[in-house]
């Protein structure tokens, strides 16, 4: 009877989850060498390749896809039996940037929920400046924002959001007649960036929707209503950059950054796998 290494099981799901052995070792607090080779020995031991790997990008193989239910299955109980005596609930209170919940969602929490079972998330979702004033008045534990400015320079850069003109592929778009915006209310700050770049750029433009969050906006763009800015991870299936095609100008990038009031190891542990699984889905 083979027996499995928890470890290595560990890397694998984590690696497969992510699509990226360097985003596994981020979040396991190891490096991408080591994940590495615990996958190659999980194989070994198995006589199965798992992960089909390339320079650009992982992927489950057909093993690896039917390895890997029976694998979380085997972490779950493992995370079990590890919090059978004393580990009771914790709860944490996270805000997050509405600019920043994407497709990524349900692999984000399905994470959390693997590394962390007794984990009560609760989780805000608000504009960056909504969420930074929760956390300054301590009602937040952590906080991922986009970083419009130098002025707080206190937290830890996760990745750099890029941005776009998302549309519909048939959007039009007749100079000189405006362009059509859908945007959030301001003071949305990626609202003043969109607005910036086309006045400096001398584009007029005209808002046609007015939405109450990326979800709302996104949906005026995939229905071709206007154009609107917003970041690319989380640009709604079937929409396009429209930007260089219709000649608009380039929108600047911003750092993702987290803050945090915790710093015991299971809070890092925790903001590990949320960085992780933000990069890994950005690089995708």
């Amino acid at each position: 009877m083979k027996t499995l290494d928890i470890e290595a099981v560990q890397a694998f799901v984590m690696t497969a989850d992510l699509l990226s052995f360097t985003r596994a070792a981020e979040a396991l607090d190891t490096t991408q060498s080591a994940i590495s080779l615990k996958v190659k020995r999980l194989e070994e031991g198995l006589g199965r390749r798992l992960l089909e790997r390339t320079p650009r990008q992982v992927r489950l193989s057909a093993d690896g896809t039917d390895f890997l239910v029976p694998a979380r299955a085997l972490m779950a109980a493992h995370q079990g039996a590890i919090g059978a005596f004393g580990q009771g609930k914790r709860r944490l209170s996270i805000g997050i940037s509405h600019h920043l919940v994407g497709a990524e969602l349900p692999r984000l929490l399905r994470k959390l929920g693997e590394m962390e079972p007794g984990l009560v998330l609760e989780m805000h979702v608000a504009a960056s400046r909504d969420v930074l004033e929760d956390f300054d008045r301590g009602t937040l534990d952590a906080a991922i924002v986009l970083q419009h400015d130098s002025r707080r320079l206190d937290g830890d850069t996760l990745l750099s959001e890029t941005f776009g003109w998302i549309a519909a592929p048939d959007f039009e778009y007749r100079p000189p007649e405006p362009l059509r915006l859908a945007t959030q209310a301001a003071p949305c700050s990626v609202r003043s960036m969109a607005v910036g770049a086309l006045d400096e750029a001398g584009v007029p433009w005209t808002e046609v929707f007015v939405g109450g969050g990326v979800v709302t906006v996104g949906a005026a763009a995939c229905a071709g209503l206007a154009v609107a800015a917003l970041g690319h991870r989380v640009a709604p299936p079937g929409t396009v950059d429209a930007g260089p095609m219709l000649g608009l100008p380039p929108l600047p990038a911003r750092d993702v950054v987290l803050y945090s009031n915790l710093t015991d190891d299971q809070a890092r542990r925790t903001w590990r796998t949320l960085g992780a699984t933000l990069r890994a889905t950005a690089a995708g």
